[in-house]
């Protein structure tokens, strides 16, 4: 769709990096511990025989903060579910201040360390004093230094430079130096994941069903209110079925707390790597993914439910499929859950719920059976909602007739015990920072692999494309076609593909008349557009051979955080698109809001100059 000029990467060589920023550590398997080196065991009596090594060292687990990367030398250990083992290769590990802290557990070893000298050839020069440590229930692990061009550009921001940082002092000891060196800091196990026994009976018999061979794949849905731990639900629960099994599809409903993509889509992943980190550590392209364009459905629940369902229709049912919801369930929300249920006909439903909370009842078979959806009936309802889609049509339930037998799924209970639970108001870090780090995430994958000083998004080649190249849509509001280059300029857009050729006499902009349900390839901030020459500037990670097939940039009510405008590093003078002078009573400067449940057309497209 035209020419594209631009994009170029600043290619530095990589440093060689010695031994320095290296640690080690061993843990005995068992139970939770402070972390760190066990201590030297008491010398015996004279009379006595000395016990053996595994019977003097407790129990050991670490907490901690920070950022590093994981390695297993010998044995096996446990973080956050994900066992890792001496085989596998170094992962990345993410413990930010924003988010509970993780935890380094050993696993008990099944043979005694034989090979442990060629294990520990990394240490050579230590290797005789710590082998002396050793036990056969010990696990060796390598902590290593980590450096990655989203944290880079992530910590240049003034707002989040301590992002991986303690929030409180902690006492300075030798073994807190070692592992300072490597960019983490020991924490109380309290800050860590409190696993409660209602999570873990619900995690035993998911994982029971997912990997039993004569029963179907299931598909796990997972709910409950804000601020009840279903993002680290998922996680826990994905890593321990990717100790079994090679992959995990996850589809993402909540458009407000996205864990792959930015904020505001819905998306279907392939998951095959341990997730050991937030959501801004891991952004990458999902199988399937559409840009809803806001952080709440509530304007427009019906385009929202069409998304779910096209990007539903992509799940193959070859590998068990976790979908994680909403927290909105009071009122219509909880109507709108229960329609998502019937479309996606679930196997298991795991509900998040804190004790004495009455706003969301049990969501058993026959619950949803008999209550009215938001646009479905229940059995026991005359009529249902009317809606203007054809499509809804198409997925209902047929619990909405009077003869239906009720839905086939088994409901468990998990009950959060960390502090806080369910009161969304006092959630460690508020939604709206999380969601502008997902979108800092995102756009750290233009920084160079290379380490080095981060590149500010203005000195980046951006690329340009033709008016006529690409229909263009806001989704959130009305806006003039006289105005439509104001608010698409300095905007975070989402690059799509629609079916539909692009054609237009004019020179474009090439505008839709309605919003399509179509597959979003990634994302881009359009940094200024040119009517001279009819051009948009575009600054995206998206590879040039996706690009290709992008005919459609959808704005949405997503904004690019507030950081990356006002700390432009190497502006002189006025910061573009920043200001203090800005008249509120202009008529059109606030957000125009749509009438919800309005009936449809098909879109269309228009040409119209700006």
């Amino acid at each position: 769709g035209g020419s594209r000029r631009g994009w170029r990467r600043r290619r530095r060589r990589r440093p060689r990096r010695g031994r320095a920023g290296r640690a080690a550590a061993a843990w005995r398997g068992g139970a939770r511990r402070g972390g760190g080196r066990p201590p030297r065991p008491a010398p015996p009596p004279p009379a006595s025989r000395p016990p053996p090594p595994h019977a003097a060292l407790p129990p050991q687990a670490l907490t901690f903060t920070g950022k590093c990367r994981l390695r297993c030398l010998y044995g096996a250990v446990r973080l956050l579910g994900f066992a890792v083992a001496s085989h596998q290769p170094g992962l990345p590990v993410f413990s930010p201040a924003t988010h509970c802290a993780l935890s380094l557990e050993a696993l008990p070893a099944e043979r005694p360390p034989r090979g442990l000298r060629a294990a520990l050839s990394p240490l050579a020069e230590a290797r005789v004093k710590v082998m002396a440590r050793f036990s056969p229930e010990c696990a060796v692990v390598l902590l290593e230094h980590l450096d990655t061009p989203v944290t880079r550009f992530l910590l240049s921001h003034p707002p989040l430079s301590r992002l991986f940082e303690p929030q409180e002092e902690s006492s300075f000891t030798p073994e807190d130096a070692v592992l300072a060196s490597v960019g983490i800091v020991k924490c109380s196990s309290e800050r860590g994941l409190l696993v409660s026994e209602s999570m873990l009976v619900a995690l035993e018999e998911l994982i029971q069903a997912c990997c039993a061979e004569d029963e179907g794949v299931p598909v796990v849905l997972v709910c409950g209110p804000k601020n009840t731990g279903k993002s680290t639900f998922n996680r826990y629960l994905i890593n321990l079925l990717l100790n079994r099994l090679p992959s995990i599809e996850y589809m993402e409903c909540d458009i407000g707390q996205t864990e792959f993509t930015p904020p505001g889509c819905v998306s279907l992943s392939n998951v095959t790597e341990p997730i050991l980190g937030p959501p801004f550590t891991h952004q990458q392209m999902p199988c399937k993914m559409v840009y809803y364009g806001q952080t709440s459905c509530e304007q427009d629940t019906e385009r929202y439910l069409d998304v779910v369902k096209y990007v539903f229709s992509s799940y193959k049912k070859e590998v068990p499929l976790v979908i994680n919801t909403m927290g909105w369930v009071k009122g219509e929300g909880l109507l709108l859950l229960i329609d998502i249920i019937r479309l996606l006909s679930p196997s298991h439903i795991v509900q998040m719920d804190v004790y004495d909370w009455k706003a969301m009842a049990p969501l058993t078979p026959e619950y949803v059976h008999l209550s009215p959806g938001l646009y479905t009936k229940g059995k026991q309802q005359a009529k249902c909602k009317q809606v203007g889609a054809s499509e809804v049509e198409n997925w209902r339930s047929s619990e909405g007739e009077g003869d239906a037998s009720a839905p086939e799924y088994k409901l468990l209970y998990v009950h959060p015990e960390f502090p806080r639970a369910g009161i969304a108001g006092e959630a460690r870090v508020h939604s709206s920072i999380l969601r502008d780090m997902s979108i800092l995430g995102y756009l750290g994958q233009l920084q160079s692999p290379d380490i080095g000083a981060v590149l500010p998004l203005h000195s980046l080649v951006p690329y340009q494309v033709p008016f006529s190249a690409v229909a263009l849509r806001v989704i959130h509001s009305d806006v003039a076609p006289t105005n439509i280059m104001y608010a698409v300029n300095a905007s975070w857009v989402g690059l799509c593909r629609i079916p539909d050729e692009i054609k237009c006499e004019s020179e474009g902009p090439v505008l839709l008349t309605q919003t399509p349900v179509c597959d979003c390839l990634g994302f881009g901030i359009v940094r200024g557009v040119e009517m001279e020459r009819k051009l948009y500037h575009i600054l995206t990670p998206v590879p040039p051979e996706n690009l290709r097939q992008v005919n459609c940039l959808l704005l949405g009510n997503i904004s690019i955080p507030n950081c990356i405008l006002v700390g432009q590093q190497g502006v002189e003078g006025e910061i573009p698109y920043v200001t203090s002078d800005y008249n509120y009573s202009i008529l059109g400067s606030g957000k125009l809001k749509k009438k919800k449940h309005f009936k449809r057309r098909e879109y269309a497209f228009e040409c119209d100059y700006a």
